[in-house]
């Protein structure tokens, strides 16, 4: 790897780190930048995947204050476990450009439920007003979902987890932001083992872009605790709107 090649990853993985941590979305940065490097789609996927595993675990860190300390967040890591298991299965397995146009809409529908999240809130109840059962059924089916996708491929999972748990869970956007830094932690190292086993990792772009992911992830999730929940509401659908479009022009491109 030249040094101009070991620069553009290292500032790509600081960026990434911030923005996965604010966001989600920060794979867009560091993909991009592996395949500029040489990297065939699913070796810089894959790279990419284990690369940006550990700003999850500094923006877990960074935000460990937010974080409740409940029943039902312990009971959402097994489902993410499985979820990003069988995302990273489908990768390996399988075609990938199907589900490459179905992405963007996810991306998109995600971020729009996020915009629309109080009107949405008034059709289909506050979550105050769930009953215990459902919202603990409705959170694992969304928690599920999002865990697939992320095994998958990763890019805006953050957008998905905030956008869905936003909307079934009373809570602060900057407390469900914290759990969402977990689940995305979850999901990061449930990859990292799937992938370091039998996936065509290039390691040399890791040991690069993996600890700028570190120090980004610790600085976006400090930034999160000072934002106001309406500004990073749209930091997070502007992110969100930007990455939908990028990936639904890469689609049909």
């Amino acid at each position: 790897m030249e040094l101009a090649e070991a620069a553009l990853l290292l500032a790509a993985g600081l960026a990434a780190g911030t923005v996965n941590a604010v966001a989600g979305g920060g794979s867009l940065i560091t993909f991009p930048a592996l395949l500029a490097i040489g990297l065939p789609p699913v070796p810089a996927n894959v790279t990419n995947s284990l690369s940006v595993a550990p700003g999850y675990l500094a923006a877990v860190a960074g935000s460990r204050v937010d974080l409740p300390r409940s029943r039902l967040l312990a009971a959402l890591v097994p489902t993410t476990v499985v979820g990003a298991l069988a995302g990273a299965g489908l990768l390996l397995v399988t075609p990938a450009r199907a589900f490459e146009l179905v992405v963007p809409f996810l991306v998109l529908g995600a971020t729009a439920l996020l915009a629309f999240q109080d009107p949405l809130r008034r059709l289909v109840g506050h979550p105050r007003d769930l009953t215990p059962r459902r919202r603990a059924v409705t959170v694992q089916v969304v928690v599920a979902l999002a865990a697939v996708y992320g095994g998958y491929f990763g890019a805006a999972v953050g957008v998905m987890l905030v956008a869905g748990l936003a909307l079934v869970l009373d809570a602060t956007l900057a407390r469900v932001s914290a759990i969402k830094n977990l689940l995305s932690a979850v999901i990061g190292l449930t990859t990292v083992v799937v992938f370091a086993i039998a996936g065509p990792v290039n390691w040399a772009g890791v040991a690069v872009v993996a600890p700028a992911t570190l120090v980004g992830g610790y600085a976006g999730a400090r930034l999160v605790r000072r934002l106001p929940s309406a500004i990073l509401k749209t930091i997070i659908v502007v992110f969100g709107t930007v990455i939908g479009t990028y990936l639904l022009w890469r689609a049909l491109a």
